[in-house]
């Protein structure tokens, strides 16, 4: 049986963007999705597990995968999510979910040898307890505090601090958040200070993602690094594109700052391009031969 670095699990979605002038976009969103693509450039055997409606299996030979290394977990419906962005950086924005897949479960993961799963969650609700239980016995174990922070009432996004955080932090190996999460889990502003917080809870290895930065943090190393995109037209995804990339190097043999440096390269690429990341590993580090060294 093949044997897979990487496992990425969750919801794919159907997406409606609108931008600031107006414009819309309809594409296929999630975490899942833009952190699969990012993955597999930087080199890593990856596993796909997708929560979709069967009716909507187009989704899956987007991924442009061999059809051993994705699978569908059935669900009665797909998530649909309409972004409204009010400025040109889109960093705000507001988001409606008008339907949200069935939550993943232990007996739905694929029976396949993996060294990491990685939790590319949207919404609370897509993965209760005790998948977290479950995964943490069977390898290495990835989060994205989105799942556990952002709750669809009525199909309005509201973030709620994670009442379970210091019970199931110390399973993960990594957790992956964004500046406002970190802030929302600890109270704390400071993404250092935050990030140092989610440690001594129990995450043995914390990312933060930021407009003008990426930080990694072990309770050891402290590195970050700054984000060097020439145009934002790609910003949806930043965050699943940074996690996947960083996760793959991670698991592949990296140390922390090599990975971050170049997921933090693999994103600020990814983002002068709308959709997910379509480039090579050899494009990543000519990017960074080119604007980082």
């Amino acid at each position: 049986m093949k044997e897979y670095d990487l496992m990425i699990l969750g919801p794919a979605t159907r997406d409606v963007n609108v931008d600031y002038t107006g414009a819309e976009d309809r594409r296929v969103g999630g975490a899942v999705t833009f952190c699969t693509p990012a993955a597999q450039a930087a080199g890593a055997r990856v596993f796909a597990a997708v929560k979709i409606a069967p009716e909507d299996s187009d989704i899956i030979r987007g991924f442009r995968m061999d059809p051993e290394d994705i699978a569908l977990l059935p669900s009665e419906r797909t998530t649909l999510m309409h972004n409204q962005y009010f400025t040109a950086d889109r960093e705000r924005r507001n988001s409606a979910c008008q339907a949200q897949s069935g939550p993943v479960l232990p007996r739905e993961v694929p029976a396949v040898p993996c060294k990491l799963y990685h939790l590319a969650g949207l919404l609370y609700g897509d993965f209760p307890n005790e998948l977290l239980e479950f995964l943490s016995g069977k390898g290495l174990l990835s989060a994205d505090a989105q799942g556990f922070l952002r709750h669809n009432e009525g199909g309005k996004m509201v973030f709620h601090d994670w009442a379970d955080k210091k019970k199931y932090l110390p399973c993960l190996d990594f957790l992956k958040t964004d500046a406002a999460e970190a802030e929302i889990l600890t109270g704390l502003t400071d993404r250092v200070a935050a990030a140092k917080q989610l440690h001594d809870w129990g995450a043995k290895e914390v990312l933060i993602s930021h407009n003008a930065e990426m930080l990694a943090y072990d309770g050891r190393e402290l590195h970050t690094c700054p984000v060097k995109a020439r145009n934002l037209s790609g910003r949806t995804g930043r965050g699943d594109t940074t996690t996947g990339a960083y996760l793959a190097m991670r698991v592949t043999g990296a140390g922390m700052a090599e990975a971050l440096r170049y997921a933090t390269a693999c994103v600020s690429l990814k983002m002068e391009t709308p959709g997910v990341f379509q480039g090579t590993k050899a494009d990543v580090l000519d990017y960074l031969k080119e604007f980082y060294d």
